[in-house]
């Protein structure tokens, strides 16, 4: 079973996070940020993995430390989850369409951590989210999973839009790149024999 449990507590959050990468896309969020919930929902679906979380954040501040801690939490689940990385696709890339908005998702679960972000947000905040920190997101799930990743908006106007596309586009190439190659079923893809 390709799962992972985390419970990670800071001064500024308490996380409970667990992750199946063979589930069927449930999930159960309470992050206090409703924005939010609503994206890691639909990350869970779309890469068809089954993830619970449960996050006490210090959203009096704002959403900075809540947002970052849950991307950390998601990285770390995913990499112990994958384990040694045997038999998986590795690279996974999709394109979103979300009404005027188009993003692509690229990624490589390579062991190289990495972000390219190319995205204009038109809103500064949406309910409780501050729309900046989908990058700071990004950046924390990339750099703690050790996963290259490249998001890039060709276009939008609509910031939920945008973000959601990003979120549906990152789920459907994980989908991809964490399922199973027959013809690597016992290996590592990759000609250095280690990811």
């Amino acid at each position: 079973m390709r799962e992972y449990s985390i419970n990670r507590e800071t001064k500024e959050t308490k996380i409970q996070l667990s992750l199946n990468l063979d589930g069927k896309g449930d999930a159960n969020i309470d992050t206090g940020v409703g924005f939010l919930d609503h994206m890691l929902t639909l990350l869970a679906f779309h890469a068809r993995m089954d993830l619970s979380l449960k996050c006490e954040g210090d959203l009096q501040v704002d959403s900075h430390h809540t947002v970052e801690d849950i991307g950390i939490a998601l990285g770390i689940a995913l990499k112990n989850a994958l384990g040694e990385k045997r038999g998986i696709v590795r690279y996974g890339s999709f394109t979103i369409p979300m009404d005027e908005a188009l993003v692509t998702v690229d990624l490589d679960l390579s062991g190289r951590s990495y972000l390219v972000y190319n995205a204009e947000l038109p809103t500064a905040v949406l309910g409780n989210y501050e729309t900046e920190m989908t990058e700071e997101f990004f950046r924390a799930f990339a750099y703690n999973s050790l996963m290259t990743l490249h998001i890039n908006e060709h276009y939008g106007r609509n910031t939920h839009h945008i973000i959601e596309a990003m979120f549906k586009a990152t789920g459907r190439a994980l989908r991809k790149a964490v399922s199973i190659d027959e013809e690597f079923k016992d290996e590592v893809s990759s000609s250095k024999g280690v990811l």
